[in-house]
């Protein structure tokens, strides 16, 4: 089963998903959604916040993926995976979110909504996207 905030990211995914192929839909019209689909205001306002920000940042979110993303244009991207980086760029960047947990609820997305392939791709930009250079690797057994 879903966390709450896990499913509240759930929603914005499907909101950046219909902005990109909508692109005409207006914001009001998709909180007003947001707010129906999610009854819990707190989840609703998380949900928000997380299409917002992502909006808002979205020409600086791209041009990072975008330059992560070797020999790939965000054109050619599915949108689903297109999307799911920007949420997850979007939280790894501008918010506290713990990266690993960011992650993870990037890849469970990836995963459900889109191809075989789209949660390996999307670890492989976001791996590269965390603050501070990366994945913390162990060392190397014995090491110590």
């Amino acid at each position: 089963m879903a966390s709450r905030r896990s499913r509240a990211r759930e929603m914005a995914l499907q909101m950046l998903y219909q902005q990109d192929l909508n692109p005409d839909v207006p914001a009001d019209t998709v909180r007003e959604l947001i707010v129906e689909r999610l009854t819990d205001e707190t989840l609703a306002r998380f949900a928000w916040s997380l299409f917002a920000g992502v909006m808002e940042s979205r020409p600086a979110l791209d041009a990072k993926i975008e330059a992560t993303a070797t020999n790939w244009s965000l054109k050619r991207m599915a949108p689903t995976d297109r999307n799911v980086l920007r949420l997850g760029a979007f939280e790894l960047l501008y918010t506290d979110t713990p990266p690993r947990v960011v992650i993870d609820e990037s890849l469970e997305l990836a995963k459900r909504y889109g191809t075989a392939q789209s949660s390996q791709f999307v670890n492989g930009i976001l791996d590269r996207l965390i603050p501070g250079g990366g994945r913390k690797t162990d060392p190397p057994p014995g090491a110590t």
